[in-house]
């Protein structure tokens, strides 16, 4: 059985309590998971623990792009585009299946935030800093260019564009295979495990005590060193520890809309002026494309951040106003995310000019916090809290841990050596499934989420005897995240594991009671379990297509 199996909660909780730790990270999103990760293979005895399910909070609701940060070079933040650009192309090497090169089309119109000569300079600037090379590179659109590359474009307005390279993801997907690949570097991975307060031995934090979410057990976690990775909610912890003082967060909100792609076929990703002097993403995905996004401070429940009619109305008049041809009503929405930046106040700025860059707070405890920061970096992000981390572990305990590994560990699921070695695998799962009345999106859904990994659910689905094609690979689907991701909920596995609940929800409304019903058989849940989760996922379903 593996290691990251539902079953193997038991025994996982038993070597929490067991263990002495030298880093407990609370927080199971994509920093969290980057600092494990870093920490385990530089030879660290390393604990994970997240009160929800992992990739719950900001880490399943960004604009699920790696980008190059273009629009640093706006705020003249020379050094966090050359970061998140360097950063890009050795995430994208370490997961083809899942960072997938996306050329972006940038508009250039009548009264634009961009003209074509600022455009073309800074394109030139972002390909240095960001170590652009090869088709990736930049290029400059006239008009007749720009309209054959993206017929949606606005016309009368239209001036030319600018043509370049970013990498789409999928954030959730993304953190379960950080987190996967610590395993193999022996850390202890739990979800819905929360800590409810801090332990301390002379003046300093040296672990947490924490609550099981299904058991309700409560049992203490021993660390020499303990990191607050938890997004939004690190502000909480520090409250915990009596240490918010100084900086504190500053939370924006950030809204995303879904539609079917004929409602809005746009042939690439496009990045375009909304008339309030913002800029918003168009991106295709499979059978829909998604936009967005918004930027606006939030001081509601961290716990229940939802898309309101406010937000939906003012993304949907930015698309029709950049594509005449296009009518977008609410009735298309087809489903929505709102996710929190826990971004670092600064006094005077507005939500859209604070910056992006990650900072790190030290109490008097000892405790470690991380806030700010990007998808893009949370590989450096790991490396600056690892490299704290051991220094002041040499000073305390006189001990060393090797060098910093992660540019070189590819990601679980990412063996391939390049995007057409992608391709090729993706070729040849289609062969495998087309004769099951499979087709070509198919195919890459499956690829692009599991990568290798899907063979051992294809092996999975050659087992089952279902008759109905479609179930039987949901099927091998959730048996492979229950017994290979740690998936405990039908909502887990539609939301955060496979990304049906924003990318294909019709097929969440077809096969949910189907699922659910699954999750009741594989884990023996019992009816009031059982009735809970069918509440949770009716819940979620309602809130992506309601705007109040």
């Amino acid at each position: 059985m593996n290691k990251f199996s539902y079953f193997k909660r038991e025994n996982i909780t038993k070597e929490l309590k067991e263990t002495a730790f030298d880093l407990l990270i609370i927080g199971g999103g994509i920093t969290g998971a980057g600092i494990a990760l870093d920490a385990a293979s530089r030879g660290m005895k390393v604990a994970l623990i997240e009160k929800n399910d992992f990739a719950s909070g900001t880490s399943s609701k960004s604009t699920k792009l790696i980008h190059g940060g273009l629009r640093y070079l706006k705020q003249f933040d020379f050094w966090l585009v050359k970061e998140v650009g360097t950063e890009r192309a050795i995430v994208h090497d370490l997961a083809p299946h899942l960072v997938i090169p996306e050329k972006m089309i940038l508009p250039l119109i009548d009264g634009g935030t961009y003209g074509s000569w600022l455009t073309s300079i800074g394109l030139k600037v972002y390909d240095i800093l960001a170590s652009v090379e090869g088709e990736d590179k930049r290029k400059m659109l006239t008009k007749k260019e720009a309209l054959k590359k993206e017929p949606l474009l606005p016309k009368k307005i239209l001036n030319g564009a600018g043509y370049y390279a970013e990498y789409r993801t999928d954030d959730a997907r993304l953190t379960i295979e950080v987190l996967k690949t610590a395993l193999n570097y022996d850390a202890k991975i739990m979800n819905y495990t929360e800590a409810t307060q801090f332990i301390y031995k002379d003046d300093r934090v040296v672990g947490a005590k924490v609550k099981d979410g299904f058991s309700n057990e409560n049992y203490d976690i021993k660390a020499k060193y303990v990191v607050n990775a938890c997004g939004p909610w690190v502000d909480e912890l520090r409250q915990l520890n009596h240490s918010k003082t100084g900086k504190r967060l500053h939370l924006t909100k950030g809204v995303h809309l879904v539609v079917a792609h004929e409602k809005l076929p746009v042939q690439q990703s496009v990045y375009f002026d909304i008339p309030d002097g913002r800029m918003m993403f168009a991106i295709p995905r499979g059978k829909v494309t998604y936009f967005g996004t918004t930027d606006t401070n939030y001081q509601k429940d961290k716990n229940n951040v939802e898309v309101n009619l406010i937000d939906a109305t003012y993304l949907i008049s930015a698309v029709n106003n950049m594509f005449p041809d296009i009518n977008i009503s609410l009735d298309d929405i087809q489903s929505s995310w709102a996710g929190l930046r826990p971004l670092i106040h600064e006094e005077g700025k507005s939500a859209s000019e604070l910056s992006r860059k990650d900072e790190i707070f030290v109490s008097d405890t000892e405790l470690i916090s991380i806030a700010g920061g990007k998808l893009t970096g949370y590989r450096k992000m790991a490396e600056r809290i690892v490299d704290l981390v051991s220094k002041k572990y040499k000073r305390r305990f006189d001990k060393e841990f090797s060098e910093i590994k992660t540019k070189k560990i590819v990601l679980s699921g990412g063996e391939f050596k390049n995007s057409s070695e992608v391709q090729s695998y993706t070729d040849a799962i289609y062969n495998r499934i087309s004769e099951v009345d499979f087709d070509q999106k198919d195919a890459e859904y499956l690829v692009h989420n599991y990568g290798k990994q899907t063979d051992i659910i294809l092996k999975k689905f050659d087992e089952l005897m279902d008759e109905n094609q479609q179930e039987k690979m949901i099927k091998a689907e959730v048996w492979f995240t229950i017994n290979y991701e740690m998936t405990c909920t039908p909502t887990d596995f539609f939301m955060r594991r496979t990304g049906r609940l924003f990318f294909d929800k019709p097929s969440v409304d077809l096969y949910k009671e189907y699922v659910i019903q699954l999750f009741e058989n594989q884990l023996n849940y019992d009816e009031v379990t059982q009735q809970k989760n069918r509440e949770e996922l009716n819940k979620k379903l309602t809130s992506i297509v309601t705007f109040n």
